[in-house]
């Protein structure tokens, strides 16, 4: 286990020097600053256990450094260091949430001990953090599954805004998870006794979008027989999950922008609009800044959505994340397929470990799922496994990887032709691998001359 990780800032060049010694000789990391204002520098760039700030600083002082800890992370304990002049700030500091202080000149066991309980603290504070996260993973079949320091963070993250009714924007690839993170955030937050309505932007003619999204009036075109109730009105109360919304028409843009800014909503050929209360998380599989550079998705829709934005990292990136989830799904498919089987053998779980994953989360889910109808006993073996994997190197298409630049569309083409060439052409699977349905393929399909009727 790794030694805990101190941030240590004070403007006295003694001070600093002599603590630093008494930590370090206690076999901690320490990462010393002489003044507040690179303090924070190292605060938001660091990870730290615990961090000791002076109170009196010229310019950042202590109070400072303490509101910004709090902000990045408030289960990371800060102890003040002070003077006796100053010791009614430093109680003050700690009814702000400084967790104690330590008076100059130090007492080198008081230093200690106070050390000592406040990293404990921290501990306990993070194991029982881990803890409830693992039994709400296990009780709950909306969650995230992981193991991942960075994802436990972002899920820390959304359970903090999930409170707030602030919109929030969700970016990651396809089959990351973005509609769980989505009912994660809505399952935290005062809303879960409302609705929870997910959309694909992208599944519906612009006609029909408008129609599913905000509703009609009876006789509003051809064919509206009687009034319906569009989703934004029927997720009043609760959340609305748009997917993939910068492939909403431009029309419809205007118009959500309007249920966003006023809160009421006007259906299709209505003259009185309806007040609505609708929390909006939006989702993407890629950048909108982009998408509003290139004239696809209007700049005020996309600041109004883009309060809270949060990225998903593909599973490439959390490769410590698959045999977990490889264990979740061979449970889940084994109970609704009512077969036996138990374990991955390792040589499966090597496959399944050094595959890349185009298809991310979604596509191991299809492993499993396949390994499981063809598993014959207690073990998914190799031999149960798509018979591609571990054999091809799944290329990874992104502008940090790629030895050349490429432009998105190449980049989404690309990685389409791919996922047919693994699916052996069957477009269903394709649109599984890439997170999309098959309405979306095809429209993709026909945009890069792919499409073909046979």
């Amino acid at each position: 286990m790794s030694q805990p990780n101190i941030l240590l800032i004070d403007d006295e060049a003694i001070a600093l020097a002599n603590l630093s010694h008494v930590l370090k000789r206690e076999g901690y990391t320490v990462t010393t600053c002489k003044n507040g204002a690179d303090g924070l520098v190292e605060l938001r760039r660091g990870d730290f256990d615990l961090v000791l700030s002076d109170l009196k600083m010229p310019g950042v002082d202590g109070m400072e450094v303490l509101r910004e800890a709090r902000l990045i992370d408030p289960d990371v304990p800060v102890i003040m260091i002070t003077g006796h002049a100053s010791l009614d700030s430093a109680v003050e500091a700690m009814k702000s949430g400084a967790y104690h202080y330590i008076a100059k000149p130090f007492r080198l066991a008081e230093a200690r001990e106070v050390v000592r309980g406040a990293l404990e603290l921290a501990r306990v504070k993070r194991e029982n953090r881990e803890l409830n996260l693992r039994v709400e993973q296990l009780q709950n079949p909306h969650t995230l599954i992981t193991q991942d320091l960075g994802m436990q963070r972002l899920l820390e993250t959304a359970r903090r805004i999930a409170g707030t009714d602030s919109s929030v924007v969700i970016h990651g690839e396809s089959g990351t998870g973005k509609e769980l993170l989505a009912r994660y955030i809505h399952q935290h937050s005062r809303r879960t006794q409302g609705p929870f309505i997910a959309f694909n932007c992208g599944a519906l003619s612009e006609d029909l979008a408008a129609s599913e999204l905000f509703g009609h009036e009876k006789g509003a075109f051809t064919g509206a027989q009687a009034r319906k109730i569009g989703l934004i009105e029927a997720a009043n109360a609760g959340t609305l999950f748009l997917d993939e919304v910068a492939e909403l028409p431009m029309s419809a843009q205007i118009k959500l922008l309007r249920v966003l800014q006023e809160r009421e909503v006007l259906r299709v050929g209505a003259v009185e609009p309806v007040k609505i209360d609708v929390r909006v998380l939006a989702a993407s599989n890629r950048e909108l800044q982009q998408a509003v550079d290139t004239g696809r998705m209007r700049s005020d829709l996309y600041f109004r959505l883009n309060v809270v934005p949060l990225s998903l990292p593909p599973l490439r990136e959390r490769r410590d994340d698959i045999p977990l989830l490889a264990y979740f799904q061979l449970r889940k498919f084994a109970v609704t397929m009512d077969r036996p089987v138990k374990e991955i053998s390792e040589e499966a779980m090597r496959r399944l470990t050094e595959y890349d994953y185009p298809g991310n989360v979604r596509e191991l889910s299809n492993f499993i799922e396949r390994g499981v109808a063809l598993a014959q006993g207690e073990v998914l073996d190799v031999e149960h496994l798509p018979q591609h994997l571990g054999k091809l190197t799944v290329r990874v298409f992104s502008p940090e990887l790629a030895a050349t630049p490429a432009t998105l569309e190449a980049q989404e083409k690309e990685h389409i032709l791919r996922a047919l060439e693994l699916s052996h052409g069957n477009r269903s699977e394709a649109a599984r691998m890439l997170g999309i349905d098959r309405v979306s393929l095809w429209r993709k399909l026909k945009k890069f001359g792919l499409y073909d009727d046979k």
